[in-house]
């Protein structure tokens, strides 16, 4: 196979690296079987984002060498991945997943959508369902903290909170602002909270980071940088809670559950009933401000990323209070 001729261009606004389409020219059209275009992610252009997000980095790295051949979970085809030295260095070649449309944060999605993405996500958190390994994998990002780490991470998300509101609290209503107030003396209970259900987590799922085929029989799913381990509904309640206005989340959430919860036992989950599926949705609502605030707090701002960051916070703060999550987080303690 010999390469005649490669196109590039840009996809998406770079702000944690560099995304482009790459289409492909194939001499004599000897293709070996491969794909006319790819996408390929690079480090970012900036030597200073380089170096606060080479974690990201290793994060995905490690997803597509460790984890993504043992889980369910659609993702692209990996072509090649590379990284070197602390991660600042690094590589991703994929397939291309045109037409797929990715999913808009701002707009919400549908019932059909978000039981798709429920779904896929039990592909990502059944196959391994309390697979002790997953506590030595390299490259996590937020791994189970003990008692020490989940109050260091609680008072790393305080300050996430107040800078939070002083940048967008006039987007936000009082009722909400009082509900982030009030998360962060939660958060180190939470941490450490049912410690005897865990998976590998994406970390950061919700609609930016999926990718939907056109008639939306399928969706891919994206962006590999924020790998965690914790309890699984934590995931599945951050998509929730983020991807869908509040009344029409009260129409399809417990659809939504009801799916997750089929497909994790297809996936050969045992010992965990739907009641406890529900409940761990529920005291997983805090994922929506500790993973919001502090990917905005310590990002440079942008206009979509305001508008996103407080439509989130907003539909979030309001699950936190639908489902009592501050109570039943201070029942466990």
């Amino acid at each position: 196979m010999t390469v005649e001729r490669v196109t590039h261009a840009v996809v998406g606004t770079g702000q944690t690296g560099s995304t482009y389409r790459l289409d492909v020219t194939w001499r004599d059209g000897a293709d070996g079987g491969l794909p006319s275009s790819f996408a390929v992610k690079l480090p970012s252009v900036d030597a200073a984002v380089r170096e606060r997000v080479a974690l990201g980095y290793r994060s995905e790295h490690t997803f597509y060498t460790r984890v993504a051949d043992t889980v369910a979970v659609p993702v692209p085809t990996c072509h090649h991945i590379a990284i070197d030295g602390d991660g600042a260095e690094f590589v991703l070649l994929m397939d291309d997943l045109a037409p797929a449309e990715q999913g808009d944060q701002l707009a919400g999605c549908t019932r059909d959508e978000a039981v798709l993405a429920a779904w896929a996500l039990a592909g990502l958190h059944g196959p391994r369902w309390c697979d002790p390994a997953w506590d030595a994998l390299p490259g996590i990002v937020l791994g189970r903290p003990d008692r020490a780490g989940a109050q260091g991470l609680a008072d790393i998300v305080g300050i996430a909170v107040d800078t939070t509101i002083d940048r967008i609290g006039d987007r936000l209503d009082d009722a909400d602002r009082a509900t982030l107030r009030a998360v962060t003396p939660a958060i180190a209970p939470w941490l450490l909270a049912e410690p005897t259900r865990f998976s590998v987590l994406h970390g950061d799922y919700r609609l930016d980071n999926l990718m939907f085929a056109p008639d939306r029989s399928s969706v891919t799913v994206v962006d590999w940088q924020t790998l965690a381990v914790g309890l699984p509904a934590r995931d599945l309640a951050f998509f929730v809670a983020t991807s869908v206005e509040p009344e029409a989340r009260a129409d399809i959430e417990d659809d939504v559950v009801r799916e997750y919860h089929d497909a994790l036992l297809a996936h050969g989950v045992v010992g965990h009933d739907l009641e406890e599926c529900r409940r761990d949705h529920r005291l997983a609502m805090l994922q929506v401000p500790l993973i919001t605030t502090l990917g905005f707090a310590f990002s440079v701002s942008t206009d979509r990323g305001d508008e996103m960051a407080a439509a989130m916070l907003t539909r979030g703060c309001a699950a936190i209070r639908d489902h009592g999550t501050l109570d039943l987080v201070a029942a466990l303690t």
